[in-house]
């Protein structure tokens, strides 16, 4: 338990009292965004209600936060050295600059409905706070492995996602829930996503646990022995015939009962498998900077702090906060712009600038005649939306899950974010969702979405530079002008965002009942 007795100066007080502010915001606007994706599959197909599934998604990534990975060290002395710096109210400048800029950019793009990366954003408020104090102290080669593992990561889920579903939907078409068709494709199709789930969360993303441990170290000799990386392969190839086959005996004996949970268990799975592999990479990215703050205040020695493991307990904490943010109305916001950016269906609430619809309707002209894949609109009972199926779902939550948990193993942080959203559009093109309806509005937010990631790539990088250098220079001064500089585009970004999402819902409304607005022209 940190005591902070060796505290020397006001500004170190002010900077605990930042950090351990910050660290609860922060966290809790990471719910808002990054988390709040996690259930973008199982909502979109109805498979769980949304507070449900946030309820169940959130308990899981208690649960990997928990386990926490090697990640945690990537962030907080992986991107730039703390050990390199003059003092120690340096390191603290660089630390706290990155949350006073997190905060209000996770909040800015939440408000939104537009999902972003924290591991992106973070990745580049240090490297921008630690070029602003000492550039010397930049771990080049590490922030260069960082960001390459986070274009590679996007590009496996998208590629991945496309392959899978393509080949899923082939077999199965729209009948999802017919018990002959899965007596036929249902064992393969579901076996390889349950094996994926399996493999990676439990010997990727489990690796430190003493059982798993050593099972892979006994893949590790056997590969060694045979010179030849086939002990993985054959443990994939066994975990994909065992769920193959058991989930065809569960369909010869339980028959329509089976076929119609077939893939919505699976989704659930995925989310939960989802949840757990986000807590032990994303959440421990959004919670290094404040925890090595933390940890440096109490030691105040750079060189102790970074070798200090983190408590398992104040991940806990930052996880428990990471789910009251994902019970927001901005968590609310981007999962339903991000669900709809991927929709099925034929009309959906959201916006894109209009250079984004104009070059998105020039890439449609390329998509050919080729019908939708996708199975027609369909609602709920209760007459709302299905924007999947519920085997694109489980293929969205399988892949990611599955990506995120690969790199957590490495130690790499990558985004939960990017991960999920290319597996939604790639899904959504194997489908070919962008057939019909509203395509060039959804092909054009796909394209907001991303050029906004570059966009808060260098947002963050900018932003964090100039707040720890005012920070840096002005003490107690710069402190309280960068927190008020935060309040302010905070309240401003509110405004603008709650305009909008208005006039977003009454645009939608007019496009799937055009008949009432043509009679309401006509009376005019």
């Amino acid at each position: 338990m940190p005591e902070f007795s060796a505290i020397q100066s006001p500004f170190q007080w002010a900077c605990l009292a930042v950090a351990l502010g910050m660290l609860a915001w922060d966290t809790v606007e990471v719910g808002r965004n990054d988390a709040a994706n996690l259930v973008n599959a199982v909502f979109g197909a109805r498979v769980m209600r949304r507070r449900n599934a946030i309820y169940l998604a959130g308990l899981a990534v208690m649960c990997g936060a928990v386990l926490s990975s090697d990640v945690i060290d990537t962030a907080r002395k992986g991107i730039f050295d703390p050990t390199g710096l003059d003092t120690l109210n340096a390191a603290l400048a660089i630390y706290i600059s990155v949350y006073i800029v997190d905060t209000v950019l996770l909040y800015g793009y939440s408000a939104f409905g537009m999902p972003v990366s924290t591991t992106a954003c973070l990745v580049f408020e240090l490297l921008g706070a630690a070029i602003a104090i000492d550039i010397s102290t930049v771990n080049w080669g590490k922030a260069g492995t960082v960001v390459f593992a986070i274009v590679c990561s996007i590009i496996l889920s998208g590629v991945a996602a496309f392959l899978i579903q393509r080949a899923a939907r082939g077999a199965i078409r729209d009948r999802t829930d017919h018990l002959a068709t899965l007596l036929l494709h249902g064992g393969w199709v579901g076996g390889g996503l349950a094996a994926g789930l399996f493999y990676f969360l439990l010997l990727k993303g489990m690796k430190n646990i003493g059982v798993v441990r050593r099972l892979n170290a006994w893949l590790d000799q056997f590969n060694e022995r045979v010179e030849a990386d086939v002990g993985n392969l054959i443990i994939v190839l066994f975990l994909w015939g065992f769920f193959a086959i058991t989930i065809h005996l569960l369909l010869v004996i339980f028959r329509r009962k089976a076929a119609k949970l077939l893939f919505p268990v699976l989704a659930v799975l995925g989310m939960v498998a989802m949840g757990f592999a986000f807590g032990q990479n994303d959440l421990a990215n959004c919670a290094s900077p404040g925890l090595a703050a933390i940890t440096l205040l109490d030691k105040q020695d750079v060189d102790i702090a970074s070798k200090v493991p983190i408590a398992w307990w104040m991940l806990l904490i930052c996880g428990v906060l990471l789910f009251a943010g994902m019970t927001t109305k901005n968590a609310e916001r981007v999962t339903k712009a991000a669900v709809a950016t991927g929709s099925q269906g034929d009309h959906v609430a959201l916006w894109a600038p209009r250079w984004c619809v104009a070059l998105a309707e020039k890439v449609l002209r390329f998509r050919g005649t080729a019908p939708t894949l996708a199975p027609r609109e369909r609602y709920t009972p209760a007459g709302k939306t299905m924007h999947y199926d519920t085997l694109r779902a489980s293929v969205i939550m399988s892949v990611s899950a599955s990506v995120i948990a690969t790199a957590s193993s490495l130690g790499l942080p990558v985004s939960t974010t990017y991960v999920t959203f290319a597996a939604v559009v790639t899904t959504g093109m194997a489908d070919r969702i962008f057939q019909r309806g509203d395509a060039e509005l959804k092909m054009g937010r796909a394209i907001w979405v991303v050029s906004s990631w570059f966009i808060s790539a260098a947002i963050a990088m900018v932003a964090a530079g100039i707040v720890a250098t005012v920070v840096y220079r002005f003490d107690l001064i710069g402190i309280g002008v960068c927190i008020m500089a935060n309040f302010a585009i905070r309240r401003f970004l509110k405004a603008r965002a709650d305009a909008q999402s208005k006039r977003v819902e009454e645009e939608a409304y007019e496009r799937s009942h055009p008949e009432r607005f043509a009679l309401e022209d006509e009376g005019a």
